[in-house]
């Protein structure tokens, strides 16, 4: 956008993309649920302190998925996955993601706003398509 400000929509857009493209942390740990505090880790391979356990501080596909509010999955007409659409946002504003385009699309009350991602960090389209292919 040129010299006018971005929206709230726009920003809640532009979030999700900077997300996909370079990562989402993990809030909690995976293996004991309490919180993680990542100025306490001197890099990924530090422990959660409060078990001890060793993990990726980056959200995988799959882990992210299971925050979605909807998929849609693209298949062509052998029923092999293409592509999917993942409802991220409901009832005001409406976001999703769109790993064909490789899109962030936000609408609400007529308002509409997209951003392109380049890198799927936490690879959410290979965990639509094992998704996919599980049915």
């Amino acid at each position: 956008m040129s010299t006018e400000t971005k929206t709230d929509l726009q920003k809640h857009v532009d979030a999700i993309a900077h997300g996909i493209q370079n990562g989402v942390k993990y809030e909690t740990c995976l293996d004991c649920h309490g919180d993680l505090d990542y100025a306490s880790f001197d890099d990924v391979r530090d422990p959660c302190s409060g078990c001890e356990h060793y993990h990726g501080l980056t959200m995988d596909g799959i882990h992210y998925l299971s925050d979605a509010l909807d998929i849609q999955y693209i298949v062509n007409g052998s029923g092999e996955y293409i592509a999917a659409r993942i409802l991220v946002a409901f009832g005001g504003p409406n976001i999703w993601i769109n790993t064909q385009t490789k899109t962030v699309e936000g609408y609400s009350w007529g308002d509409s706003a997209f951003a392109s991602y380049y890198d799927d960090a936490m690879d959410i389209d290979g965990g639509c398509r094992e998704l996919w292919e599980c049915k």
